[in-house]
């Protein structure tokens, strides 16, 4: 069996949770010692073709103090998540064959954002409150016309969409359309990706010769968009498009032998993108399910103490994720335990 390869001498798990520059030169002289030192080669050798997709592990969730920061029940969640993750890398540069970074990209003005909404006083929504249906027929709440000009859009229709949206997300069994704080926004130090993983990210690349590829997700305006793969909704109520499937995503990690899964949050995008990837495997072939596996020590759930405890909700997705066939695995385990054809 084969032995997991040291932790590069640059890794510094205590500054996972932190915030700094990638030196890229350094890294790059390192990366190529590195693989030269445990002969590895390059990616297009690889017998097992392995992706990994890492649902938005950027400083916006992943950091402390950050807008949306995925603490879990521990309180540390997505730091301890990516201190895994990131080891997960390093332990394995020679079974990894390409990354997939998504990035969760947002501007002030979207539909889950407190500007979009006023109350009839002309306040806005705190963040985490959850709009209804009721709420909307009610008038509680109603579009800001005010940023009518620069989106383009008429308030009438708008407000018309958001009843159509409230509907569609009751009756697929979305969650309730949530105001969330303003996270992941576009040209911000939020949107990046957390430097301890970007570093990993490009060490990878540069020892295995193997680039990245970014997937950006949720810059539309009239609709959430947890999933990496589609939006909450994908049609307003003529039935034109507000939303995009990523269906170049989709046919890229099909062409894989096995595809591991990472990233925030447990309870949202990382639940959200692997039902998407559960119900296009169901649809079109489902022996791709066992080709699935889920770093479940590399995610965390969305915990706000005293509002919201998504954990049971995050739980139950992978529990019926792994009846479906995929699996839960670990990436403190040794990858020949749980990874076919990996030897």
């Amino acid at each position: 069996m084969r032995n997991a390869l040291p932790l590069p001498p640059h890794y510094d798990a205590a500054r996972v949770g932190e915030i700094w520059r990638v030196n890229y030169a350094e890294r790059e002289l390192e990366a190529e010692s590195w693989a030269a030192r445990h002969a590895l080669h390059p990616v297009r050798a690889d017998r097992l073709r392995v992706a990994l997709l890492a649902v938005d592990v950027q400083n916006t969730f992943c950091i402390p103090g950050f807008e949306l920061f995925v603490a879990g029940r521990s309180g540390l969640g997505a730091v301890e998540d990516n201190r895994r993750l990131c080891e997960f890398i390093y332990r394995n540069l020679d079974r990894v064959t390409q990354i997939f970074p998504t990035l969760d990209t947002h501007q002030a003005a979207q539909i889950f954002h407190p500007v979009f909404f006023v109350d009839r006083a002309g306040n806005h929504p705190a963040p985490h409150t959850q709009i209804t249906l009721q709420d909307l027929e009610q008038g509680m709440w109603r579009f800001n016309e005010s940023l009518s000009t620069t989106l383009g859009l008429e308030a009438g229709y708008v407000q018309e969409y958001l009843l159509h949206y409230a509907r569609r997300l009751g009756h697929s069994g979305q969650y309730a359309l949530t105001v969330w704080p303003y996270h992941a926004m576009l040209g911000g130090i939020g949107h990046a990706l957390v430097p301890a993983f970007e570093e990993a990210i490009f060490f990878h690349g540069i020892a295995r010769h193997s680039q990245p590829e970014f997937h950006v997700k949720g810059s539309a305006v009239l609709t959430e968009n947890y999933s990496a793969i589609g939006p909450e909704v994908e049609i307003d109520m003529g039935g034109q498009p507000v939303g995009w499937v990523n269906r170049a995503l989709l046919d890229k990690l099909r062409s894989f032998d096995a595809l591991l899964i990472a990233g925030q949050a447990k309870s949202h995008c990382v639940a959200w993108t692997v039902q998407d990837l559960l119900d296009a495997y169901l649809e079109h072939d489902p022996a791709l399910l066992a080709r699935c596996f889920l770093l479940e020590d590399c995610t965390s759930p969305v915990v706000v103490p005293g509002v919201v405890d998504y954990t049971d909700v995050a739980d139950a997705a992978f529990a019926r994720f792994a009846e479906a066939g995929m699996r839960r695995v670990r990436s403190i385990d040794p990858i020949e335990d749980w990874l076919p054809g990996a030897v």
